[in-house]
């Protein structure tokens, strides 16, 4: 099992500080977001992960590599602690470049030969999870199934209509996808299951996308229409995902994310809510 991780985009709603940072590595807390990510990979067993990026990111690369330099200063002080904070994720990062803006479909396809013949998680930075593991889940699922898997929320009561909303049905095996529905207008949703930023493939979405690819007319190519193929073709299974999941694709959602992880956090979380019960 390997992992992807689509990090390619500029970012703009975060400007102008993404003129200069990545969002992926805007931090919570003391880590960059992104490392979150990579955390959920190795905790359900995938260290072999492809970074897609595009230029003025090199410094996601810089996180992923020791920093030689400040550890030489911490060892000839003796400071152990801030040693281990120098350590990098226990895995094995690769990078490669989107080159131009082509929508995501385009960007997975750049990972074809990093997949070779590996299922493979596809994770989008914005979307951040709790425990339990959702990697962990969808590769159940997969075992399971032997299907590509779709991650879901469920929300029963809420209006879904600015989501992807999945269509499903029951089989021997659990839910499987019909279709996705990107975006129905309020009423005429299949369901109230809805698609989160957490996928499992196989490596046939590669010839799905590079067949969808030849008959796409221009501008951003997206992945939707490979896997609503694979799921007419009972393909694609869907697993409700039990983790919390925070949204930190726009200035509010990361606000929120922030607070929630320092709250979390035993060195200051406290102090913090105290801090906070001034402020009302």
């Amino acid at each position: 099992m390997k992992g992807v991780i689509v990090a390619a985009g500029y970012g703009t709603r975060f400007l102008p500080v993404t003129r200069a940072l990545p969002k992926e590595m805007l931090p919570l807390l003391d880590r960059p977001s992104i490392d979150f990510i990579v955390e959920e990979f190795i905790d359900a067993g995938i260290t072999e992960i492809l970074i897609i990026s595009s230029r003025r990111k090199k410094v996601m690369e810089d996180w992923f590599d020791w920093d030689k330099e400040l550890q030489a200063v911490f060892k000839q002080e003796g400071a152990q602690a801030k040693l281990r904070k120098l350590v990098p994720p226990r895995a094995n990062v690769h990078f490669v470049r989107q080159q131009r803006m082509e929508g995501t479909g385009h960007a997975i396809l750049l990972a074809k030969s990093f997949v070779g013949n590996d299922p493979f998680v596809v994770a989008y930075p914005d979307d951040l999870f709790g425990p339990p593991n959702c990697t962990a889940q969808l590769i159940e699922t997969h075992q399971r199934t032997g299907r590509a898997v779709l991650s879901a929320h469920d929300l029963t009561g809420h209006d879904v209509s600015r989501y992807g909303v999945l269509d499903v049905e029951n089989d021997e095996a659990g839910l499987r996808l019909e279709r996705i529905v990107e975006k129905p207008e309020l009423g005429t949703e299949p369901s109230h299951l809805i698609s989160l930023g957490r996928y499992l493939f196989t490596p046939t979405l590669f010839a799905e996308l590079e067949r969808g690819l030849q008959t796409h007319e221009g501008g951003e190519y997206y992945h939707i229409g490979a896997i609503n193929h694979l799921a007419a073709l009972g393909e694609v299974a869907v697993c409700i995902v039990d983790a919390p999941r925070s949204d930190t694709g726009d200035l509010l959602g990361y606000a929120k994310t922030f607070v929630q992880v320092a709250l979390a956090d035993e060195r200051i979380g406290a102090d913090l809510r105290e801090w906070l019960k001034t402020q009302s």
